[in-house]
């Protein structure tokens, strides 16, 4: 896997082999296949500037991206279930 930054101030849109496209909002990283960052339009924004392609197992861009999403997905818990809906 090889980590993308979006380097710009727009969100830009990435396409992928088989169809595929990735979306960066700006400063914003995510990772493709290393199959994918052989793909053409990916290596064009890379040298314009636009991307920075990083390396997992380096850990350069990667350590970022690991640490800010880190906390993504949790939930607090105040104890209580959340009542919803007509009842």
């Amino acid at each position: 896997m090889r980590t993308v930054k979006n380097l710009s101030a727009t969100p830009v849109r990435i396409p992928l082999p088989l169809g595929k496209t990735l979306h960066l909002g700006p400063g914003m990283t995510g990772s493709v296949r290393d199959t994918a960052a052989e793909h053409p339009a990916l290596k064009r924004l890379c040298e314009s500037g636009v991307l920075e392609l990083g390396d997992v197992a380096a850990g350069g861009i990667a350590s970022a991206a690991a640490s800010s999403m880190r906390g993504a997905g949790a939930h607090s818990s105040s104890g209580s279930r959340r009542q919803s809906g007509d009842r």
